[in-house]
């Protein structure tokens, strides 16, 4: 008999769930599998993995200027043919001179770097935060990580002690967050957003949360913000931000700040954390210099879209010296984050400007991801405003809508028979008919009583949009 079964190994990595990748997730990947082998079987031709934000798989195109100075950091040897690259190649001379920056304050990729980052690329980042906010950012308080999920897990492993460590977890939410509690055997402290009101955050059902777990004996540390939401895509205005960080101020919250979608913004403007408590410590001296703060962003998303590079970082405002100690001690047992992804992070905050050889190219590819990106989110928004009983809120930003359903009495009796939730059913059947993989409400959180799915709108064409109305309609008249 094995040695490990589910009885005996971690029971809280047994209970985490992840529904991002969960049952739908393998079994379009199954569908994937079958129709590569060629199986006509298939009441559809592809798989739509709309449970997901991963830009790349769903045909966005990478960055060129990304991707040249990247074939040069990974093959140095490129640069003793320089006018080859020029002329020949399409390399414009801002590429070679990125690319030899990087490489003088690297050396090889293929080596570790500091376990907090490169230093030249921490200055890079500090650099974009000031422009940015309008105020200056530490190097030394900057950490780059294996995109933002490793960065939450380092820094959830710090501030959680024990069972009785309670974070302040938006719902709907990224369930990174919840699990990540749950391995960790925390205490998740739920806070619902309001959907009437385009999913915002409402301080006053954040303070009820934390009272109620305060009342039953958890010690709540910290709040998790998803500015833009995900799976919501709700954008926060700057007078919701300030009340957070009030009420983090008088309750002594560690403030987490997940900002990894900040350039996926269609309706209003990004306001960073970072930049909003900076101001608040100026209009205010002495009232907000206590809060903690760390700020979080990543190559995976926004126009960039190198998930499979792993590049992200955050950066602490306010936090003591030995707890950053330990923080640094901590990414140093992972000894560095890939430095390939550190150098996209590099990409990213410092892109070619206007004058450069590369920025009329990189304006243009830009702005294209974005306006396609735009374009489709407001497609998928109206095929379900024209869905017999789906609501759903006009797109804000990220890269997900995330529609209310109500399905007839007959399909949730149907749903109760499989073992399911209404809208893990939904979503079943739905991937069963047309292909396309989206993720129930259920696996986010979502309000007693209410049903919901997260879709990205990251796919190209709208024949994926027509199949879902479709199937809506299908299934509408089945179960009526």
């Amino acid at each position: 008999m094995p040695r490990l079964n589910l009885g005996n190994i971690n029971s809280h990595v047994v209970e985490a769930k992840y529904a991002v990748r969960g049952e739908l997730a393998v079994k379009s990947e199954a569908y994937r599998a079958a129709l590569r082998k060629g199986d006509a079987g298939l009441p559809f031709s592809e798989v739509i993995s709309a449970n997901i934000g991963n830009p790349q798989q769903l045909d966005q195109k990478p960055i060129t200027f990304f991707r040249q100075v990247l074939s040069i950091l990974e093959h140095p040897q490129l640069l003793e043919n320089e006018q080859v690259l020029l002329d020949s190649l399409g390399y414009k001379p801002d590429v070679l001179e990125r690319a030899k920056f990087l490489l003088k304050n690297i050396g090889s990729v293929g080596a570790y770097s500091a376990s907090a980052g490169v230093p030249a690329i921490k200055e890079s980042i500090a650099k974009f935060l000031e422009k940015r906010d309008g105020f200056p950012a530490d190097p030394a308080r900057i950490y780059l990580s294996a995109g933002a999920s490793s960065g939450v897990n380092t820094l959830l492993h710090v501030i959680c002690a024990g069972p009785t460590s309670g974070i302040l977890v938006p719902i709907p939410q990224y369930p990174l967050y919840t699990a990540s509690l749950s391995v960790l055997n925390a205490t998740c402290v739920p806070y619902y957003l309001d959907e009437a009101a385009q999913w915002g955050t409402s301080v006053e059902t954040i303070k009820e949360a934390y009272n109620t777990a305060k009342n039953n004996g958890t010690d709540v540390r910290a709040i998790v913000i998803i500015n833009p939401g995900n799976p919501t895509g709700a954008s926060l205005p700057e007078s919701d931000i300030r009340a957070v960080l009030q009420f983090a101020a008088k309750e002594n919250l560690v403030v987490l700040a997940d900002e990894v979608y900040q350039t996926n913004v269609f309706i209003g403007k990004f306001h960073s954390f970072r930049q909003v408590l900076l101001t608040l410590q100026k209009e205010n001296p002495g009232v907000y210099d206590g809060v903690e703060l760390a700020s979080l962003h990543s190559i995976s998303k926004g126009m960039v879209g190198e998930c499979g590079h792993r590049g992200g970082y955050f950066d602490l405002i306010g936090f003591n010296t030995d707890v950053e100690e330990q923080i640094y001690k901590f990414v140093s047992i992972m000894l560095c984050a890939p430095v390939i992804g550190q150098c996209l992070v590099e990409l990213m905050v410092n892109p070619p400007q206007p004058g450069d050889p590369s920025h009329p190219l990189y304006e243009q590819e830009y702005n294209g991801i974005f306006e396609g990106l735009k374009k489709r989110a407001t497609a998928l928004y109206e095929a379900f405003k024209e869905m017999e009983g789906v609501e759903c809120g006009e797109p804000q930003g990220s890269m997900y809508l995330f529609p209310t359903i109500h399905v007839p009495a007959k399909a949730a009796e149907a749903a109760r028979a499989e073992g399911r939730t209404p809208d893990e059913f939904y979503c079943m059947r739905l991937l069963e008919a047309t292909g396309v993989c989206v993720v129930p409400g259920s696996g986010f959180g979502q309000k007693e009583g209410t049903l919901h799915f997260r879709t990205t709108f990251l796919a190209p064409g709208t024949e994926w949009v027509s199949s879902i109305k479709k199937f809506h309609k299908e299934f509408m008249d089945t179960y009526r």
